[in-house]
């Protein structure tokens, strides 16, 4: 297939996603994101390739939901890991010359020149304030942030997941992005079948989903937890590869009330475990829309979240918000006694999240990728520094 300069609204594309563990998504809010509008912008005839790392031989899968997917390696470090297998990835694109690309992860910005040299045209997904992060370090911090002014040059487009990100890349860089949120899935209302082999009933115990990080809170929950009069178990899902010691202090922090599961990969327990809890509890601070969140108003279930702008831009009136361990600590009581209240919540949830629709998602990626093949590549040359132009110019 021959690349185009110019695309009208019936175009079919050659799309390539970038940066991410890949399809089907078993890790995180991008790999959720490219499952969803890939195998939509697929269903639209567009060709999608999809960059994937992690995964066995013999398990690998050539296509996966209409979209065509490239297995490569990567470097096992937590350090190098992203950047060592987007390297590869785009190396793979230069010679299969996509439409558009787009990049997950503003950690990637270091290859995007080599996109734009090879007139491949880029918009990529910043994802929340990566740099905020306690796993990196002083040298990881500053990278993070050299990266977003990296992202900011060398980027055709930009895309942010929630206004917060949006409003943080507006001012601080003067530059504007397409604010292109997640998908909330609608999860029926289903019979507890798996959650009675875990020894679950149904609205009789709190929900965390996370991967344990600090910046998720998972140990300040299970720590308010520990503190507070609950009755009803706390079900804990998920774990970190490179998190040993913060695992530790979460665990450390538990009675014998909390139950810990681990990763969870099992779509119709996961859907159980969102829906009949009596409250899904949301730790994360630094990211954008979260879809373990969305997950969460997707299946009426209460929130009650880490207060910070992204959750309370999501969750809205379906939420309440603590910042501490005692904080916690009385909202795990509150919630427990106020049993009109929680169902209220549990109401708005399901309503909000009417408002996080995929199908809308991907369109809004389509007319971004029709967008980016339209517009092309001016120059093999990239600018040093933003311009103004580039500062002024909007998605």
């Amino acid at each position: 297939m021959q690349r185009t300069e110019h695309h009208d609204s019936r175009a079919k594309l050659r799309i390539a996603l970038i940066g991410t563990r890949g399809v089907p998504a078993r890790y995180g809010g991008f790999e959720t994101a490219i499952e969803e509008v890939g195998r939509r912008l697929a269903d639209q005839g567009h060709e999608v390739t999809v960059y994937c790392r992690g995964t066995a031989k013999d398990e690998r899968m050539s296509e996966y939901q209409g979209m065509k997917l490239v297995h490569l390696p990567a470097m096992r470090r937590r350090s190098l890991e992203t950047l060592s297998h987007t390297a590869l990835s785009v190396i793979h694109a230069l010679f299969n010359r996509p439409d558009a690309a787009i990049v997950f992860n503003a950690a990637n910005a270091p290859l995007l020149p080599l996109l734009r040299l090879g007139r491949i045209p880029v918009a990529t997904h910043v994802d929340g304030l990566e740099w905020k992060r306690a796993k990196w370090g002083p040298i990881g911090q500053k990278y993070y942030r050299l990266c977003e002014r990296l992202c900011v040059w060398w980027s055709r487009e930009l895309i942010a997941d929630a206004l917060g990100i949006a409003n943080y890349y507006a001012a601080k860089f003067s530059r504007a992005t397409r604010l292109i949120t997640y998908g909330a899935p609608q999860i029926p209302e289903a019979a507890a079948v798996k959650l009675a082999e875990l020894g679950l009933e149904s609205g009789k115990f709190h929900l965390v989903v996370a991967r344990f990080e600090p910046e998720n809170h998972v140990e300040m929950i299970v720590r308010g937890y520990s503190q507070s009069q609950a009755r009803l178990p706390l079900v804990v899902v998920g774990s970190a590869p490179y998190a040993e010691q913060y695992t530790q202090q979460v665990h450390a922090a538990a009675t014998e009330q909390v139950r810990f599961l681990g990763g969870v990969w099992d779509q119709q327990l996961l859907d159980e475990l969102y829906a009949h809890a009596l409250a899904y509890w949301h730790g994360h601070s630094v990211g954008g829309t979260n879809p373990s969140l969305l997950r969460a108003l997707g299946a009426g279930t209460a929130i009650n979240a880490y207060d910070v702008n992204f959750n309370r831009e999501v969750a809205q009136a379906a939420g309440e918000y603590f910042n501490d361990p005692q904080s916690a600590s009385r909202l795990f009581d509150r919630t427990e006694s106020k049993d009109d209240a929680v169902r209220q919540r549990a109401q708005l949830a399901r309503k909000r999240a009417m408002d996080y629709d995929w199908d809308d998602v991907a369109r809004a990626y389509e007319k971004l990728c029709l967008d980016l093949a339209g517009a092309g590549e001016p120059s093999v040359e990239f600018d040093a520094v933003p311009s103004a132009e580039i500062g002024r110019r909007r998605a």
